[in-house]
């Protein structure tokens, strides 16, 4: 798994039941701030249609034409005010934000907890409130490293005329920056500020740092307790400059341990549930049905979509099968579209030849596009299988 998405947000916002309805891993869910203390790390899965459907085959990787490729989920343990300075759990927590290509922002739509996760009324505290403090303090975090160094930082990069990205990227190193984010968001801070690097005063830190952010670690708003929400929050929510999707993470857990149990089929993403059991007492009848009323109105509990949006849209990946025997789409064991790998868009079969093994990578002579059974001379798109040719 080469993709990681990090799950932030303040204390008792649903991300540790997000984390468990998306991973299934043993957690502890309790509504009181600092539940997760480290950082729990799962697999989840985004769900695409499956190519077997299309080739008129049978694989055994799938649920009904559905394919689930894992990723890595990572539950930080929850922010509050002042983080990046230490308060609360401190920066460890922002640490571990580092290992994440992108953020999903688990925010509390209900506003029923305050800015530090505590329980209030519903509605009394404001779910936007708690965008802007998740922007300011990874905003900080990166700009207190950048302002440990820059003056010497800053010195060096005219002195010995190095390149700025490559500087600043090497300070960043430990928040997980590359040089090509900060190439990036030095090409969009100079459309607002064209003074060089060594001019900078803490302003013009700031701003950068907040660029950096956005370049660096992406984010989507699940706007979870969508179910007990009020429809001007998730209006509001859903005005704001980010992808938002209405969640409900107790909903979507509720349904993986009763399809875990037996008690019904549910395949995650769907928009409805088959009861199978026959054992059900009118308590889970009734809690059931109110589950799929929330569906019917939701179109789903959001928690796949969330994942799908993270990795598919903020990230931009696709999905791509190498198979062994383009004829029968299979390994060499006979085994029918036996991987699937994420690739970002724009990646070509020789970056997927590395993706499987460095040698094959090294080895690398052209590769064959399975359905067409033509010699691949394009990029790679979504649904590709592909048989990689290589002297290795």
């Amino acid at each position: 798994m080469s993709i990681a998405i990090a799950l932030a947000g303040k204390p008792n916002s649903g991300k540790s039941t997000f984390f468990k309805s998306a991973t299934l891993a043993d957690v502890e869910i309790a509504n009181y701030p600092f539940t997760t203390i480290d950082a729990n790390h799962g697999v989840a899965h985004v769900r695409t249609e499956c190519p077997c459907t299309g080739l008129g085959v049978t694989c055994t990787n799938c649920v009904g034409g559905i394919r689930f490729v894992p990723i890595e989920a990572i539950d930080v343990a929850g922010l509050v005010p002042d983080a990046y300075m230490g308060r609360g759990l401190g920066n460890a927590f922002l640490d571990n934000l580092r290992q994440a290509q992108a953020i999903i922002h688990v925010i509390d739509a209900s506003g029923g907890t305050d800015i530090e996760g505590n329980p209030v009324d519903l509605g009394e505290h404001d779910p936007l409130d708690d965008v802007g403090f998740l922007e300011h303090e990874f905003t900080m975090w990166l700009f207190t490293i950048l302002k440990r160094n820059w003056n010497r930082l800053s010195k060096k990069t005219k002195a010995e005329n190095l390149k700025p990205e490559v500087v600043i990227s090497d300070q960043l190193a430990g928040a997980g920056v590359s040089i090509q984010q900060a190439r990036i968001a030095l090409s969009h801070f100079k459309e607002i500020c064209a003074d060089p690097l060594h001019l900078w005063g803490d302003s013009e830190l700031q701003d950068f740092s907040d660029l950096l952010r956005r370049e660096s670690k992406p984010l989507i708003i699940a706007a979870n307790k969508a179910d007990i929400a009020s429809a001007d929050n998730i209006k509001r929510l859903r005005d704001l400059d980010y992808t938002v999707i209405p969640t409900s993470a107790e909903a979507e857990l509720a349904l993986r341990m009763a399809d875990r149990g037996g008690a019904i089929r549910y395949v995650p993403g769907d928009a409805s549930f088959e009861v199978v059991s026959e054992n059900l007492s009118g308590a889970q009848i009734k809690a059931l049905n109110k589950i799929q009323d929330m569906l019917n109105e939701m179109g789903g509990t959001g928690i796949q979509q969330c994942v799908n949006a993270a990795v598919f849209d903020t990230l931009d990946q696709i999905v791509v099968y190498p198979v062994e025997d383009e004829a029968k789409f299979t390994d060499k064991k006979g085994n029918v579209l036996p991987d699937a790998f994420l690739m970002r868009r724009g990646s070509t079969a020789r970056d997927l030849a590395y993706q499987i093994h460095t040698d094959i990578g090294d080895g690398f002579l052209h590769a064959v596009d399975a359905r067409q059974r033509m010699r691949m001379g394009r990029e790679l798109e979504d649904g590709d299988v592909v048989k990689i040719i290589s002297t290795k």
